[in-house]
């Protein structure tokens, strides 16, 4: 199973806004529980849809990337392309419904 890779602020610009195709970013910290319910879930889209990269930050050590992107609630799920923001979901979903509000990006 493909699982998310864990990057840091020192990353970001090359794994996320630099990247070529989609990027999804599970902004995420050890203690949410919807967090730790939502990244089997990530980790699925990512296999299903290999064009798509699925990375994981954590705010607790990533305080500087939480704030420049106003995460309030965890877990915020944030689909990047092309350096930009093109959706947003907070909160723990199904598959089904995380690839539908994806939809469009994941192909």
């Amino acid at each position: 199973m493909t699982a998310a890779k864990e990057i840091s602020t020192a990353e970001f610009d090359a794994e996320v806004l630099r990247h070529a195709g989609p990027v999804i970013v599970d902004f995420w910290a050890p203690w949410c529980g919807p967090c730790r319910q939502v990244a089997p879930v990530l980790d699925a889209i990512a296999e299903a849809h290999p064009k798509v990269k699925v990375v994981k930050v954590n705010i607790d050590d990533e305080m500087d990337l939480a704030m420049k992107y106003r995460i309030t609630s965890i877990p915020a799920i944030k689909l990047f392309k092309n350096g930009e923001v093109q959706r947003e979901v907070v909160g723990a979903k199904p598959r089904a419904a995380l690839e539908k509000d994806f939809e469009g990006f994941l192909d």
